[in-house]
């Protein structure tokens, strides 16, 4: 028995050993959407100082041509011959996704076909090295905005859309960590400046073109509220002459406006606590508004004062979808956990107030921390981690198929393009028929939970570890 005994006693002590050296070596338990994977991960400060390397090394190359701006005088250019590809330094930048998941916050993207034959793959225009956090990118003027974790600090940063070289960073002290490190919230561009909000509450207005903060707060101590378990992860929402976030205080301080200019606080609503999805401007039954989810409820709230419009009880642990418009006046709304998928209607009264009823409901939708589109009276989203269809007129489930863990899902030229929590990249025919995935491959390394990006026709992914681009213009 003795000899038993110092054979397991070894035992531990090896394990022990293996296991430290390991864990000294960056081996951590990741979660993952789909369960517990063993990874080898930096630390934030090790990620930080790999970056700073690889900005150096690309500060030392020549400068990179500049994006090639439209010129209002100039006439439109011939269409180029299908068997032609335009090349990238002839990319007329825009300001078209300006917002989260696009510039209505529908995951949609409109401004112009992209290509939907990729072969067996994309090879990226880019790819190179990113801080951490769960932020998607906004994109203006050839430029693309995100926030990252750097060491100890969270930077809003500014890249070349076409070259992806760091044009500035804006950072301040903050770490946040759970379910990995870093800001979650995606920044607003707008007239110029851009609005970021980090993990821990830190809100800023910097001037896209320098980096230079114009105005800061702190919005979780403007409020009183407490930060939630998994950080501040709502976009901020520019509407008019304000810019509206949701810290989730009490006493009238769930939803603030804060004047865009000066970063005055203009008004504040509600009592609740806050949720992880972010707020969208929407015209419903003929009625302009905010729409939101509370910790609690989906509330509809008057841009003007923050006035409640209407509100539906609406209680799901961690509630980080998006709200989706299924018509003038019918919004769909899905959770991972907590009430079944709803088709909502709204209608207006004589006297101007809103009344909302259920359509329909489905437990064949729950949405996570992704998000559903709509096509053709269709709506396209993730089971859990199961792609999947529904009839948006009854819920009818239309087909499932395939396992692309807890992704993202953008529509583009009648097509689904799934960033998979995996870091791979597929496209799905958006066709109620059937299940369709014309190919998917691997595009980044990492966990993946940030939602893609596009304007001008240039797709941008990222994760916590990578970033890279793809030209879809045809």
């Amino acid at each position: 028995m003795r000899k038993w005994a110092r054979r397991v006693l070894f035992l531990f002590i090896a394990l022990a050993v293996v296991g430290g050296v390991l864990y000294a070596a960056g081996l951590r338990i990741v979660q993952y959407g789909g369960g517990i994977h063993f990874a080898f991960t930096k630390s934030a400060d090790a990620r930080a100082v790999e970056i700073e390397k690889h900005r150096e090394a690309q500060r030392a190359q020549a400068p990179a041509p500049p994006a090639v701006l439209p010129d209002p005088a100039a006439a439109a250019p011939q269409a180029l011959p299908n068997t032609e590809r335009p090349s990238p330094a002839t990319l007329t930048a825009s300001t078209h996704w300006t917002s989260f998941r696009g510039p209505a916050r529908d995951g949609t993207y409109r401004q112009q076909p992209v290509r939907t034959e990729w072969g067996s793959a994309l090879t990226p225009l880019w790819k190179q090295p990113v801080g951490g956090g769960y932020a998607s990118f906004v994109i203006a003027d050839g430029r693309a905005y995100t926030i990252e974790q750097r060491g100890r600090r969270e930077a809003a940063a500014a890249y070349d859309l076409v070259t992806g070289r760091e044009l500035w960073t804006s950072a301040w002290s903050a770490l946040f960590q759970a379910q990995g490190d870093g800001p979650r919230a995606t920044p607003t561009w707008h007239d110029g400046r851009l609005y970021v909000l980090g993990a821990t509450g830190e809100f800023r207005a910097l001037d896209a073109a320098t980096g230079r903060t114009l105005w800061r707060t702190d919005i979780l101590a403007d409020a009183g509220a407490g930060n939630l378990d998994f950080g501040t992860a709502a976009s901020p929402l520019v509407v008019g002459t304000t810019v509206v976030v949701v810290p989730g205080g009490a006493n009238g301080q769930t939803v603030v406006a804060y004047d865009r200019q000066s970063g005055k606080r203009v008004w504040g609503a509600l009592d609740d606590g806050a949720s992880y999805s972010s707020p969208v401007l929407v015209t419903l039954a003929g009625v302009r508004q905010i729409l939101t989810f509370t910790a609690t409820r989906l509330v509809g709230l008057s841009p003007e004062n923050g006035s409640l419009l209407w509100e539906l009880p609406w209680s799901a642990p961690n509630q980080a979808s998006q709200p989706l418009i299924a018509g003038p006046d019918r919004v769909f709304v899905s959770t991972g956990s907590g009430p079944d998928a709803t088709m909502l209607q709204l209608a207006a009264g004589a006297e101007g107030q809103l009344t909302v009823r259920e359509l329909w409901r489905t437990n064949r939708m729950n949405n996570h921390f992704t998000s559903s589109v709509l096509h053709d009276g269709f709506i396209y989203g993730l089971d859990e981690s199961i792609l999947t269809c529904l009839d948006a007129s009854n819920g009818d489930l239309k087909w499932k198929g395939g396992r692309y863990g807890y992704g993202q899902v953008m529509l583009a030229s009648g097509h689904l393009i799934v960033l998979t929590e995996e870091g791979e990249l597929a496209l799905v025919r958006a066709d109620p028929g059937s299940h369709q995935e014309i190919t998917r491959f691997p595009a980044i390394e990492g966990k993946t939970w940030n939602h893609p990006a596009m304007s001008d026709g240039i797709l941008l992914v990222r994760n916590i570890e990578e970033m890279a681009a793809f030209d879809l213009r045809k």
